[in-house]
């Protein structure tokens, strides 16, 4: 099997659900192929280099799978039949160099997935500043020489 990462541009006016379900729907086509997955990087709705379909924003997802040359046929065509999909792009990867490459891309992606996001920093008080302390001492004479 080869690797291959394959980069999917969705409608911006999808609602969550519905990016949830196309994202599902082609872990579903990939797995239905004799995929297997490695990792998925959903990156977010992000603007276009160029207007495609109109459209100046995408929302943008990675997968990094291993799969035969002939599931990519079937993958490409159900994309280009989907209409919520304004572009794609498949990568394969083949040299060993570039398959190292390809599994420390699918790990960093893996990684930003299962990473717990960040706890909301709690705002503390600013410590209370008594009379006593906002005493300034008064200068000592310099001696005399």
């Amino acid at each position: 099997m080869r690797h291959y990462e394959l980069l999917l541009v969705l409608k911006p006016t999808l609602t969550e659900e519905e990016v949830q379900q196309k994202s599902t729907l082609m872990k579903e086509v990939l797995e239905k192929n004799g995929a297997k997955i490695a990792s998925v990087l959903e990156m977010g709705t992000r603007p276009l280099a160029y207007a495609v379909q109109k459209f100046e924003r995408g929302t943008y997802f990675v997968f990094y799978f291993q799969a035969p040359s002939l599931a990519i046929k079937e993958v490409e065509r159900l994309i280009r039949i989907n209409e919520d999909i304004i572009k794609f792009m498949t990568v394969k990867f083949e040299k060993k160099k570039e398959i190292a490459h390809w599994e420390k891309l699918a790990n960093v992606a893996k990684d930003k997935k299962e990473a717990p996001k960040a706890p909301e920093p709690v705002a503390t008080p600013a410590p209370e500043v008594s009379a006593a302390t906002q005493e300034v001492e008064a200068p000592t004479p310099a001696p005399e020489a």
